[in-house]
């Protein structure tokens, strides 16, 4: 029962960061200026580095998921501690190119944030 909650906020970190990479995937374009910075050049190169994006996201809430579904809440915890540099690189990014402090702080850092919060609690040190 601990571990429910924490666990279940992994699931859905773990769905919404599959959900973002798929739509990185197939309409790059469209979701890009989410991530807060200046909407990139429309051409195929441009595409092909934010499906980089996209393919980074889907297969990070793939492993997070397959942990849950093969491993105890420890191994877990310690992969979101892990995965959590994402969204902290991605902060600093938005943060050091000169785009969206909001978006920088409101996705980026909180979902961090949540990550570092829920595995210190699946690893019980919260």
């Amino acid at each position: 029962m601990y571990n429910a909650i924490p666990l279940s906020v992994a699931a859905l970190i773990a769905a919404a960061v599959i959900s973002i990479g798929s739509f990185y995937l197939c309409s790059p374009q469209r979701i890009s200026p989410s991530f807060g910075l200046n909407p990139p050049a429309s051409d195929p190169d441009t595409r092909a580095w934010l499906r980089l994006k996209g393919i980074r996201d889907v297969g990070s809430g793939l492993v997070i998921l397959t942990l849950m579904l093969t491993v105890g809440a420890h191994t877990v915890g310690l992969a979101m501690l892990a995965f959590a540099i994402i969204p902290l690189g991605d902060m600093f990014i938005v943060l050091t190119s000169n785009g969206s402090k909001s978006k920088a702080f409101s996705i980026h850092g909180a979902t961090c944030a949540v990550m570092l919060i829920a595995g210190l609690f699946l690893i019980q040190i919260l």
